[in-house]
């Protein structure tokens, strides 16, 4: 491998620089109280929407480049390749205009046309591919080609963020909680996309000797519920999971299923019904993501409730909803696509109105 000149050397300096000041640019992110009337058990959201590209891969991108950059992978002209359903596209397109950057981003054509949109408008390039299960190889391909290197946000997710601390996610939420009526969560519930988030929560309250249990929540159609259970890396669905930004139709390596307690399979309708439902709630669309861990985690408060435990739960609000203006809050692209959210809602309705989550009754 070439050594470094001493002026590249000197442009990762300043790309370093920059990352590192955008991060010291933007506050933390919101933690909301989110009102359920459920006596003992209280319910938070974290609010990952409020950063700067928009979401919760906000972090990831700016920890992947960080990464990419202090090994030496991305120097002055490097074009950036990532294989993506959307959102982690958005983000890194911010960061490659910031570092003044090609980015090229390999994604499904069936993304949203606001995040292609975004990506756009971040100055990057969307690469389409038919099937979610090609993005890796394309990908790849893609970088070779042009000389540029690929991300592979699947791979290095649970590796290139600081799971000990460094003000990651999981620290940012003992702090936040720390003059809550119960401070320490008894659980903190997440979904996958990559598996970084879970890895570095579960990873975290593991090394601060907390006695938070984490949950993974799982689209329809992901590996990620079945792998967990089997304790195999080598489940492939063949599916495409149709909540955006979560669920992989394989085991991804960044998903670390030792430091996960329990996983949930939510349905696809239940996710729509709950981001709807949240949506209401906070007076602002969310996305869908946010509506799968948001029934996990009232799947949580109900089981804590019916045990006669108290405490806190803690779950993401991923991005917003505008994003999904055509596709989940679309009723004919919902009933195009055979999802029913009816069902769902009426559950959701009942524990507005009794206190008591009865997911079975969908």
């Amino acid at each position: 491998m070439p050594k470094t000149s001493t002026d590249a050397r000197a442009w990762i300096d300043e790309a370093v620089r920059r990352v590192e000041a955008d991060a010291n640019r933007s506050a933390d992110t919101h933690l909301h109280a989110f009102e359920l009337p459920v006596e003992g058990v209280h319910l938070y959201l974290k609010d990952e929407s409020v950063h700067p590209t928009g979401s919760l891969k906000h972090r990831l991108a700016r920890s992947l480049f960080l990464y990419a950059l202090c090994n030496g992978w991305i120097g002055p002209g490097s074009t950036v390749v990532e294989a993506s359903s959307g959102s982690t596209a958005v983000s890194e397109a911010y960061f490659a205009r910031l570092l003044g950057l090609p980015f090229v981003a390999v994604m499904p054509r069936t993304t949203s046309e606001e995040k292609v949109a975004l990506i756009e408008w971040y100055g990057g390039r969307c690469h389409f591919v038919d099937e979610a299960g090609e993005v890796y190889a394309e990908a790849a391909r893609v970088a070779r080609e042009c000389g540029g290197h690929y991300m592979d946000q699947f791979t290095f997710a649970e590796r290139a963020t600081d799971w000990r601390g460094n003000n990651n996610i999981a620290e940012s939420i003992y702090e936040q909680m720390s003059a809550e009526p119960h401070p320490v969560p008894s659980w903190v519930v997440v979904s996958a996309g990559t598996g970084g988030t879970s890895a570095t929560i579960g990873r975290y309250v593991r090394y601060r000797r907390l006695p938070t249990r984490v949950m993974v929540a799982d689209p329809d159609g992901s590996a990620f519920y079945d792998g967990w259970e089997q304790d195999s890396s080598d489940v492939v669905t063949g599916c495409r999971p149709r909540i955006e930004g979560i669920g992989r139709p394989r085991v991804e390596p960044s998903f670390v299923g030792g430091v996960v307690d329990d996983m949930l399979r939510v349905p696809d309708a239940a996710s729509i019904a709950a981001m709807r439902w949240a949506s209401g709630k906070l007076g602002r669309p969310v996305g869908g993501s946010t509506g799968t861990n948001l029934w996990a985690a009232l799947t949580v408060v109900e089981r804590m409730r019916a045990a006669g435990e108290q405490g806190s739960v803690v779950t993401l609000l991923c991005d917003g909803g505008e994003r999904y203006a055509h596709t989940y809050y679309d009723d004919g692209w919902l009933a195009e696509h055979d999802l029913d959210p009816t069902p769902y809602s009426a559950v959701l309705d009942d524990l507005d109105r009794t206190g008591v989550f009865s997911p079975q009754g969908a």
